[in-house]
C-alpha cells in the first residue's frame, strides 16, 4: 500500500489493514533457512578454490590421501588458538600444500589458453562439491588423457594419482567433447617429440 492510503486508514479505519501491511513489509524476504543454505554454498565454494580438493565431490576429503592432510592440519589448526606459534607452524604447512596445488593449476590454465580456451579457462577450472560423475559425458576418454598427462608430462609432478577435479575439467563442456574428438591423438603419445607445443614444455 502507498503511504498516503496508510495514513488515510489510520486516521479514519477502525481496520488493521496498516499494521498488516507493516508486518509485511517487516518480514524478511528470505527465512532464516535458506540464509543458512546459501551461507553453507558460498562457504563450499570459498573452500574449494583455497583448498583445491583433488577429490571435489568428497565431503569427508578422506577418500585421497593428500586431501587427508590438508584437511587434518586444516582440524588441527582450527583448535589451535590464531596467532600462537602452534597456529603458524601449521599455517606454513598448510600454506605450503595449497602453493602445490595452484601451481598444479597455474599449469592447466596456461594449457587450456593455449589449445583456444582462452575465455573459458577460468570457468573451466572452477569445480564446485556439487560435482557428480553421473553427469559426466566422454569419461573414458577424459581419463585416458588424464593419465597420460599424469604418467608423461610433469604438468602435475607427483607419483600420486591425478586429481580428480581435472577430471571434471577435461569433460564439462561441449568444446572439450569435440576437443576428446578432434585432438585427443595429440596427446596420446609414445614420447615428447609427440607433443603438440602446448604440452611439451611439461615433459619431464
Amino acid at each position: 500500500m502507498g503511504a498516503a492510503f496508510r495514513k488515510f486508514c489510520a486516521q479514519y479505519c477502525c481496520c488493521c489493514c496498516c499494521e498488516d501491511d507493516d508486518d509485511d513489509e517487516k518480514r524478511p524476504i528470505l527465512g532464516n533457512d535458506t540464509l543458512e543454505y546459501f551461507n553453507r554454498e558460498a562457504q563450499k565454494r570459498r573452500d574449494q578454490e583455497t583448498n583445491l580438493w583433488s577429490e571435489p565431490g568428497d565431503p569427508s576429503h578422506s577418500e585421497r590421501d593428500d586431501d587427508r592432510a590438508l584437511y587434518n592440519l586444516l582440524q588441527i589448526r582450527s583448535k589451535k588458538r590464531q596467532g600462537s606459534q602452534g597456529y603458524r607452524r601449521l599455517s606454513v604447512d598448510i600454506e605450503a600444500m595449497r602453493e602445490v596445488r595452484r601451481e598444479v593449476r597455474d599449469k592447466w590454465k596456461m594449457l587450456l589458453e593455449n589449445l583456444g580456451f582462452m575465455a573459458e579457462a577460468e570457468s573451466l577450472l572452477t569445480v564446485s562439491a556439487s560435482a557428480s560423475y553421473d553427469r559426466m559425458r566422454n569419461a573414458p576418454a577424459a581419463r585416458t588423457l588424464l593419465q597420460t598427462l599424469h604418467s608423461e608430462t610433469s604438468i602435475f609432478n607427483s607419483n600420486e594419482p591425478p586429481p580428480e577435479r581435472y577430471l571434471f575439467i577435461l569433460v564439462r563442456e561441449t568444446r572439450a567433447e569435440n576437443f576428446f574428438s578432434d585432438g585427443t591423438s595429440q596427446f596420446l603419445y609414445k614420447g615428447p617429440s609427440n607433443l603438440p607445443g602446448c604440452c611439451r614444455r611439461f615433459c619431464g
